[in-house]
């Protein structure tokens, strides 16, 4: 769950994973013009609609963050269910195509190492890039990275050996990668912090080839308007629309046997943002 922070007393925006990866999508298909080189590879692009499939199960039926009275936030998500979803998000990649299943694997990997140190965003709540790892669970994390280490040894094979994909080199594994980065890290700086909340943040590695990265500085010009410098995208303005729904923090005592179902029961609601050149 994408759990948006809020001024005090007012309902909290929340969306799911399905809903972050639609305004992923939208930034992906956005993206590329005569400095930036568009992303074309359909593969590529599904992975960026689909990264983080694996959350779909769980959004059905979310826990509640007994701290925050919300839904978990998907950095504090409980560690056994966190696994579950970053191998499953890779799995259904995977089933759909290997070079969709590498770039996903890679993002899973990728979370919890800094995100192959191509990305310096950090995820509200946290104080690292990377996904921290209590020592308590420190084995099986290590475990599930492991896994999909092997899992991207073999997808890279099955590739190698694909006369269709041999044209998917390691600098374009990697460019593709870094649109992935670059899509997820815009898209969790407006899903995680509400206007009030938002600054000045700076993308770094953004692709404009295979060998050219540009680093993107993003501001605030009003409460709706976000600059870029320089701008990735093909269009003079991009607007951009969050889906999710607001919810007011669960009073203790009230808890509902289905937060998920609380939560689908709630009115749809969105969020414009347009994004205009510096």
């Amino acid at each position: 769950m994408m759990v948006q922070s809020a001024p005090a007393g007012e309902p909290h925006f929340i969306s799911t994973m399905v809903e972050h990866m639609d305004l992923c999508g939208q930034i992906g298909r956005a993206f590329g013009n005569d400095a930036f080189e568009p992303i074309s590879d359909p593969e590529a692009l599904y992975a960026i609609d689909n990264h983080d499939r694996g959350w779909d199960e769980y959004d059905q039926r979310p826990g509640l963050d007994p701290e925050t009275r919300l839904p978990y936030l998907m950095s504090q998500t409980p560690t056994d269910d966190a696994l579950r979803t970053n191998r499953g998000s890779p799995d259904h990649n995977e089933r759909h195509h290997p070079y969709s299943g590498l770039l996903s694997s890679m993002h899973t990997w990728g979370l919890y190492n800094r995100r192959y140190g191509f990305s310096q965003f950090v995820v509200r709540t946290r104080s690292s890039v990377s996904v921290p790892i209590a020592q308590a669970n420190k084995a099986k994390v290590e475990a599930m990275l492991a896994a999909e280490l092997e899992r991207q040894r073999r997808l890279r094979a099955a590739l190698a050996s694909d006369r269709g994909s041999r044209q998917r080199d390691e600098k374009q594994i990697v460019q593709n990668y870094k649109h992935l980065q670059f899509c997820d890290t815009l898209a969790l700086y407006f899903h995680l912090r509400h206007a009030g909340e938002r600054g000045e943040e700076v993308y770094i590695h953004v692709p404009m080839s295979k060998e050219v990265d540009a680093s993107v500085t993003l501001n605030k010009m009003d409460e709706t308007t976000y600059s870029l410098d320089p701008f990735p995208f093909a269009q003079d303005a991009v607007t951009l629309v969050c889906r999710g729904r607001y919810l007011q923090p669960v009073p203790i005592g009230e808890e509902p046997d289905h937060l998920g179902a609380v939560l689908g029961a709630l009115p749809p609601s969105g969020q414009t943002h347009r994004l205009v050149p510096a």
